[in-house]
């Protein structure tokens, strides 16, 4: 069939290329935007960890994710093209509404216009990484489901427990995928996993017990991806073991949230205060003081650590990892 630029869209240029009598090509799609714009600043949220089963990154910088949209499974690649733009390549029954969606998604029509950081740091961080943008993958059951798995527990274990329910429950993804790469399993999946998996994942009973409850109500969830994002995060936060920390998370990867600030981080307060204001600080002093960026609060965050310029000083041993398979 064949392909060419459509329609500009906010500063969004499309070209789309739809072939499905070439299963191994897949389907194709390249967006770009009027500023610069870098694809793996903007889709690294979606990586938990390294050995992530659901996402790689290839040696040539490419990206690449299998997702379940609700057309059905998808794995895409993501790869730079040029300094404003990203070309897609996408296999699966969910591949045409990926590539249809993929410049909302990348956040390519964003207005920067209200973010105007006075810190030098923040300043200079914003001129460092120009290419940065949100994430709205409208997938919330994607991004919830390992939010709550790293509810209060070491980045280690809760990725080591994404990686065993994953390879377990999850499906190979579609296409000439790369080798062990992953779809997470179905909201009916997750619900019907027996507790004793959970536990044998390392994941303790409240962490397992509401990843069920949010399941159960799958759909009503995958819906609050077409609100505001505050009204979307206040949804999140009804359901028993989801609280503003899980929602932000969430919300900065399906919402496409900006101002989504992770209040309740082991970390987060710490690292501002030291890199701001060269002290640390508590989350009631983080919100303060990052008032006036409201709403880009999360963009002034992901700046500050992609810039390199984060500071946090190691003061002893960390928290030892709690092993729930053993209580």
């Amino acid at each position: 069939m064949a392909s060419g630029p459509d329609e500009a869209h906010n500063g969004a240029v499309r070209e789309q290329t739809l072939d499905p009598g070439v299963a191994s090509a897949g389907l194709t799609r390249t967006v770009r935007s009027s500023r610069p714009f870098d694809v793996g600043s903007t889709v690294s949220p979606l990586r938990r960890g390294a050995g992530d089963p659901c996402h790689q990154v290839g040696p040539d910088g490419a990206h690449w994710h299998g997702s379940r949209m609700p057309s059905g499974e998808v794995t895409y690649r993501l790869a730079q093209d040029g300094p404003d733009g990203a070309h897609a390549r996408a296999w699966g029954p969910g591949a045409e509404e990926f590539l249809d969606g993929l410049d909302r998604m990348l956040c390519l029509e964003e207005d920067l216009d209200g973010f105007v950081p006075e810190h030098p740091k923040l300043v200079e961080a914003h001129r460092r990484v120009p290419g940065l943008r949100m994430l709205r993958t409208g997938l919330v059951i994607e991004a919830l489901v390992p939010a709550i798995l790293e509810q209060k527990v070491h980045t280690k274990s809760s990725y080591a427990a994404w990686r065993t329910l994953v390879r377990e429950f999850g499906s190979p993804a579609p296409g000439p995928a790369p080798p062990g790469l992953m779809v997470a399993p179905d909201a009916g999946t997750w619900r019907r996993i027996p507790s004793w998996k959970y536990h044998r994942a390392n994941v303790g009973p409240q962490r397992s017990q509401t990843i069920v409850r949010a399941a159960r109500v799958a759909d009503s969830i995958e819906r609050t991806a077409g609100l505001d994002p505050v009204e979307a995060a206040t949804r999140l936060c009804s359901i028993p073991g989801i609280g503003v920390w899980t929602a932000a998370e969430t919300a900065q990867r399906a919402f496409g949230d900006a101002d989504a600030l992770s209040v309740g981080d082991y970390h987060l307060a710490a690292v501002v205060g030291w890199s701001l204001l060269g002290h640390p600080i508590d989350d009631a002093a983080m919100i303060d003081y990052l008032e006036p960026l409201r709403p880009h609060r999360y963009r002034a965050v992901r700046l500050l650590m992609l810039s390199g310029q984060a500071r946090k000083p190691k003061f002893g041993p960390r928290d030892p990892i709690t092993d729930h398979r053993h209580h």
